[in-house]
């Protein structure tokens, strides 16, 4: 069921260290239960708070857009608000990368996790990080390393920052995320500017 919690909004005003937040972690704030007016409040405090940075994930990349080109256009062009949509295979996720592309954000993502079929070529035009992963846990569809290697490939070619999560799978601990030999942890240049990571 799905639960508005307002006495947490304000939390990000509380920390005083910047963090990186991945907000509605466990749902998605574009869900259809979620009013149009939390959502702008969820918004000012990342706007206040702009020490952190933000990642919003969404599969409801029609609703996002309409917001983010409407009243959320100043939250769209915060450079450390990042705007994602989830690209699982080609019927679904490759549209949503449509309408985040519309949107304009200024910092645009993709969360192709899990990655459920072999993409094909798609434009990267406006993207600025893109992250992979395969399907974990009980009956996990396997992902080949074709399909990965063609995403980071097509990243390559575009410039734009390439992360490998995991490649899943029931025991995801010991297949782990390295990728031709090396682990990729690219991210976009805002938050390298941002963050010193060890």
């Amino acid at each position: 069921d799905l639960r508005l919690v307002p006495e947490k909004l304000g939390d990000p005003i509380r920390w005083s260290k910047p963090k990186k937040v991945f907000v509605n972690s466990m749902s998605d704030l574009f869900h259809e239960g979620v009013p149009d007016e939390y959502i702008e409040k969820v918004c000012r405090v990342m706007l206040a708070a702009n020490w952190h940075t933000y990642q919003i994930l969404t599969k409801r990349a029609d609703r996002m857009a309409a917001l983010l080109q409407g009243k959320l256009r100043g939250a769209a062009k915060a450079p450390h608000i990042w705007w994602g949509v989830s690209v699982e295979n080609r019927k679904h996720g490759l549209p949503r990368i449509l309408k985040l592309r519309s949107a304009r954000p200024t910092v645009a993502f993709l969360s192709i996790e899990p990655l459920l079929e072999d993409l094909g070529n798609f434009s990267l035009s406006g993207i600025h990080w893109v992250i992979v992963g395969g399907e974990s846990g009980p009956g996990a569809r396997p992902m080949p390393r074709e399909w990965v290697c063609d995403v980071r490939d097509q990243c390559r070619q575009a410039g734009v920052p390439f992360f490998f999560k995991q490649w899943g799978g029931v025991r995801k601990r010991e297949t782990g995320r390295r990728l031709d030999g090396r682990t990729y942890d690219e991210f976009p240049d805002v938050i390298c500017r941002k963050y010193t990571y060890a």
